[in-house]
Parts: C-alpha cells; sequence; structure tokens
C-alpha cells in the first residue's frame, strides 16, 4: 500500500483502471466476440462440405438412424449381451460388438443418489455415445460397426465371467472374449484366423464416438457441469510415445484437431500410448497394444442429426499367413477419473494415465501433493470435510512463527495510526516529505509495513492448489459435510431459502433476476465476509479516506465473489480466517493493543454497568 501517493493521483489511477476495464470488456463484446462467432460458423461451414478419410469414415454403415424416445427405446432395436460388473452395468451391442450402454454403479447425476449416471449411449439415442474395436483390410472392413456377431454359450458379462462372440467374413475368422475387471476396463481379446489361402494382413482400429455438441451432451450425461467446465480440460486427451496430448472442445470446434509432423491429420506413436475423450469427472479411451505403434485420429462429422465426434486409434497391421491364428488384446476404459484407479492401470502398464486429471500445469506440484495429503487425511478423519478443516490446520502449522512476526507488526502499525495520522494531516500538501515523515517513523519505531503481507505470500498457492483439487477430482463430488451436501459444489443455502429452512434450493434464488445476487448469498460466504472484516478490524487501517473505504467494502465485495466457489473451498476460507483472528487478537492483546473488538466489549460492558 502506497501511503505517499497523493489523493487526487490515487482518484485518477482508480479512474484509469475503470476506464481501463470497461474499455477491454466492451471491445471484447463488440469486436472479438462477432469476429469468433463469424471465424466458428466458416469453419462449420468448411467441415460441413468435408470428411477426412478413415477406414471407418469410408464403411457403408447403416443409414443415420432415427433418434428415440428414450435410451430404452433406442436400447430395444437392437440385439444385445447385458453386462453387470461391480461398478459398471449395461449391455454390448452384438451388431460391431459395441459398447453403447454404460452406468457407473457407484456414481448419480444428483447427490439425492437415485439415478446412476449414464456414460454411454446407443447410435440411435440422443447424444449418442459408443465405442469398440473393429478390423481392417486397409481400408476394407472385415469386421466393422455392421459387423453379426454371434455369442456363444450365452449369460451376461460380470466381472468373474468374460463372453465369447464369434464372426466370420472373407476367410477370416474371429473369436472375441470381452471381460471386464473390478473398475471401468473392458478388455477384448480377438483370436484371429486366416483361413484363406492368401496372405492378409489385418489392422485392428478403435473407434469412439459422440453426437451432438459437447455442451448439450455434458448436460444430458451430468446436469450442471457445461456450467462449470473452464478450470478443468475437457475434450481430446491422449498419450504418444510418453508425450501427454490434449485439445479441448472448444479448441476441437476450431479445426485445431491432433496433427502430426506431415500434417496428415494423425498423430502417430512408434510404442505405447492411448487416446480419448475426456470430460471434468468421466473418460471414455482406447488403449491398443503397447508394444506396436498406433495412429490417433480426431474428426468431426457432419450428420443429419446434428455433429458427431469422432476418435479413432489406427493400430499396426498383423500380417497372416493362410491358416495362421494370432491373438490380440486391445481395451476400453470407460468410467469415472478416480485418482487411484488411474495410477493401478498406469502401474500395470497404461503410461500417465493418471495425468487424464487435470492437476494444472503450474499447479501441478502442489495439486497432486496437496489432494495425496487430503486422501490421507479423509482416511484417518473420516471425511473429506474434516480432512479440509485439518489440512488448514497442517498448512498453518509451519507458518505459525512467521504469523507471528506478522502480526506483531501488525500490531506496532496499530499503533502508529493516531502518529500516521498527524504526519498526513501536517503535511497534506508535501507529499515528498510526508512520505519521508512516514519513514522515519517506521525507522524509529521499528515497525515494517510490508512484513503483515507476507504469510500470504506462502497461502494464496494453497488456496489456488485446493480450489484446483476441489474442482478437478471426482472424489469430491457429492462429498458431503453437515449442512454441505456437495462440497465441490456452492454452498446450498441462501438468505432467499432462510438458509436451508424453507424448500427452495439455493440455485432457484440465485437465479432470480438482480435480488437473486443479493438473497443467493449462503452462510458460509457471509461468515467469510464477517471473519474478513474481523480480521481488517485488527489491522491498522489506511489513512487515507478512499482507501479506507475501499478497504471497508472488500468484505461485501469478497462475500458476493466466494459465492459461487465450491463448498469446501470457502469453508477452508473460513476456518483459515477464524484461526488468524484468534491468533491476530491474542498478539495484539499481548502488545497492548486495543482492539475494535474490546472496544466493543467495554461499550457492552459499560453499557450494561449503567443499566444496573
Amino acid at each position: 500500500m502506497n501511503q505517499g501517493m497523493d489523493p487526487q493521483d490515487q482518484r485518477n489511477f482508480i479512474i484509469a483502471m475503470v476506464l481501463m476495464i470497461a474499455f477491454v470488456f466492451g471491445y471484447q463484446a463488440l469486436v472479438l466476440n462477432p469476429q469468433q462467432e463469424q471465424r466458428r460458423a466458416a469453419q462449420e461451414a468448411a467441415e460441413a462440405q468435408q470428411e477426412i478419410a478413415t477406414p471407418e469414415a469410408n464403411e457403408a454403415v447403416e443409414a443415420p438412424p432415427t433418434i428415440a424416445a428414450t435410451v430404452d427405446e433406442a436400447l430395444s432395436v437392437n440385439q444385445r449381451v447385458d453386462f453387470d460388473a461391480d461398478r459398471v452395468d449395461g449391455s454390448i451391442r452384438l451388431t460391431g460388438s459395441i459398447l453403447d450402454d454404460l452406468q457407473l454403479k457407484d456414481h448419480f447425476t444428483t447427490v439425492e443418489r437415485v439415478n446412476e449416471l449414464r456414460l454411454l449411449r446407443p447410435t440411435n439415442a440422443e447424444f449418442g455415445y459408443y465405442a469398440s474395436w473393429y478390423w481392417f483390410d486397409g481400408t476394407s472392413p472385415v469386421a466393422g460397426p455392421t459387423a453379426r456377431w454371434q455369442q456363444q454359450g450365452g449369460g451376461e458379462l460380470t466381472t468373474a465371467s468374460p463372453i465369447t462372440l464369434t464372426y466370420e467374413n472373407e476367410g477370416i475368422s474371429i473369436e472375441r472374449t470381452i471381460s471386464v475387471d473390478d473398475n471401468y476396463m473392458f478388455t477384448f481379446t480377438d483370436r484371429v484366423t486366416n483361413a484363406g489361402s492368401e496372405v492378409r494382413t489385418l489392422s485392428p482400429l478403435g473407434s469412439i464416438r459422440r453426437h451432438g455438441e459437447w455442451k448439450g451432451f455434458l448436460e444430458a450425461t451430468d446436469p450442471g457441469s457445461s456450467r462449470t467446465s473452464g478450470m478443468a480440460l475437457q475434450g481430446f486427451i491422449g498419450v504418444f510415445d510418453g508425450k501427454l496430448t490434449w485439445r479441448n472442445f472448444k479448441n476441437l470446434d476450431k479445426g485445431k484437431g491432433i496433427k502430426d509432423a506431415d500434417d496428415q491429420g494423425a498423430r502417430r506413436a512408434s510404442e505405447g500410448g492411448w487416446v480419448g475423450f475426456t470430460d471434468k469427472y468421466w473418460m471414455t479411451t482406447l488403449i491398443p497394444e503397447q508394444q506396436y505403434e498406433f495412429a490417433g485420429q480426431y474428426q468431426r462429422l457432419s450428420r443429419e442429426t446434428g455433429p458427431v465426434l469422432q476418435l479413432t486409434a489406427a493400430s499396426a497391421g498383423r500380417t497372416l499367413q493362410p491358416g495362421e491364428t494370432i491373438t490380440v488384446q486391445n481395451r476400453i476404459f470407460s468410467g469415472a477419473k478416480e485418482n487411484a484407479v488411474l495410477n493401478g492401470y498406469e502401474d500395470a502398464g497404461v503410461p500417465r494415465f493418471d495425468d487424464a486429471i487435470d492437476w494444472g500445469n503450474i499447479l501441478y506440484y502442489i495439486t497432486k501433493p496437496l489432494f495425496a495429503l487430503l486422501s490421507w487425511l479423509e482416511g484417518k478423519v473420516g471425511t473429506f470435510g474434516w480432512a479440509i478443516l485439518a489440512l488448514t490446520v497442517l498448512v498453518r502449522l509451519p507458518l505459525v512463527p512467521l504469523y507471528n512476526q506478522s502480526y506483531k507488526s501488525m500490531a506496532k502499525m496499530k499503533k502508529l495510526t493516531e502518529p500516521m495520522k498527524e504526519i498526513q494531516e501536517r503535511f497534506a500538501a508535501d507529499p515528498q516529505r510526508r512520505q519521508q515523515e512516514i519513514m522515519k517513523l517506521y525507522q524509529r519505531e521499528k515497525a515494517n509495513p510490508i512484513a503483515g503481507c507476507i504469510p500470504i505470500l506462502f497461502t494464496i498457492p494453497v488456496f489456488f492448489a485446493l480450489y484446483k483439487t476441489l474442482y478437478v477430482t471426482i472424489e469430491m463430488r457429492h462429498a458431503s459435510f453437515w449442512f454441505i451436501k456437495d462440497l465441490s459444489a456452492p454452498d446450498p443455502t441462501a438468505i432467499g431459502n432462510l438458509f436451508g429452512l424453507l424448500p427452495w434450493a439455493a440455485a432457484d434464488v440465485k437465479a432470480i433476476p438482480v435480488i437473486g445476487l443479493v438473497i443467493g448469498i449462503g452462510i458460509l460466504p457471509i461468515l467469510y465476509g464477517v471473519t474478513m472484516a474481523g480480521i481488517q478490524s485488527l489491522s491498522p487501517p489506511p489513512t487515507d479516506p478512499t482507501q479506507k473505504m475501499i478497504m471497508r467494502f472488500l468484505p461485501i465485495i469478497f462475500m458476493f465473489v466466494f459465492g459461487g466457489f465450491a463448498a469446501g473451498l470457502v469453508m477452508y476460507w473460513v476456518w483459515s480466517n477464524t484461526l488468524s483472528l484468534i491468533q491476530q487478537y491474542f498478539i495484539m492483546r499481548r502488545n497492548g493493543v486495543e482492539t475494535e473488538l474490546d472496544k466493543l466489549i467495554g461499550r457492552l460492558l459499560g453499557r450494561s454497568k449503567e443499566e444496573a
């Protein structure tokens, strides 16, 4: 804080900042946004006229299906094999051997935990999402999306019992065994036999398709997630030769796909890797055999029913002599991005699979250890809510000596409030002399105005890391604590519903135009504003009236800002402020400084004595 800035200069500076911000937002709204929309429209028009050639795209598949009214109706059209594994259930379409019906048993669409979250849907359902592994001879399908597979032996797929499918075409016989583990990994083990008289070279091709615009898809899968998609990578993700590659959906819409050095529209890996579509909490990936080279390719296809986002993984060809049989094992992961689960698959040989969680480019070295610490604490104290409170204490403990020095410095600065005010008034017309006298006062009293800001340099990175951790980790999703039903969502209470006593959702209260901004504030943001105001009352106030007014309104401003933050994050900050308030108060009292709280207590006691 610059105590030497002239009040007129301060006003000019504030006016200049306001005008600059207004210009930036105005330029964005009136110039950049229209230009961006024009470029996007042109891109979509160009994409509608072309389609990149891939084996699957060139295949004569069935005509675009009529969209069914419900998913159950869409599922009833094709013959299927049901599966009921430890953590997923659904069915596999026999035509094409396509995994297109998958629900997660341990994750639900709402905190009430009624409806399982559906991740995959058939092609004839709205927002279809499905994956499989096919076989091609060059660009000709041997076992493609229209292949009629037959189940051998009957029964449903479970974690303990795989299923076997068979298919024959043009002298090629394929026996496919599909298994699923105790989490979210499906393994397609194919025994391919060349029953013909000529040498054949066949290539496995994995494919994932998503129908519809990505925001609509997110809403259909996980209601509300499209409105909170800014902090997490959502789009294409893959690993090629140990290097992580990603493109968010916005950039994919602009035509920024995945390309190799030869600019052929595909990214190649000489050995090892995987590709997939990732959302905030969910992911579906193709994992080819790691000892072979493969090429990943993204396309946005235009259909009458809307855009189709297609991702393929073309593995290296296998040469089969007449009568020869080979065994090929490819995998599909489709499920929740749980840290422990992804780490387990990475340990089993899937490279960098845990990086599917968007820990952040810069904060990576803080967010990942922070989450590990939170998980450990959760195992000790029982819930993530208590773990966050315990984390706050652990973060502050090493900084206690630094906080003590900071608060001692603040106590000295508090004592100097009146002398500084006198200097400000005496040298109001001479800013340079005023600054010199203030510096002399600091030196004489051994006060350091910057010391009070030092602890925040250590706590701010933790704050942002916790914000990121709460936002991207599914372990925080729907984690409850006291009155909070979801630590990763905003405070569920609001002034307008009497902090949860009335049967109105806080989101509905906040949605009320204008007034919803005020009556939609929850109890945690209010507590944050109160604790922040309490800390300000213990700190030395600015001598300049303009700065004093700004500081006075900061708790109210931050109360509204924190209203949209995750409840777990606000809870962390309220608890941290409370600890700071207690620590700062006792240090102030030890240094003989009368605080605003002491004055308030004195007035109340004085009034009580008078009444007595």
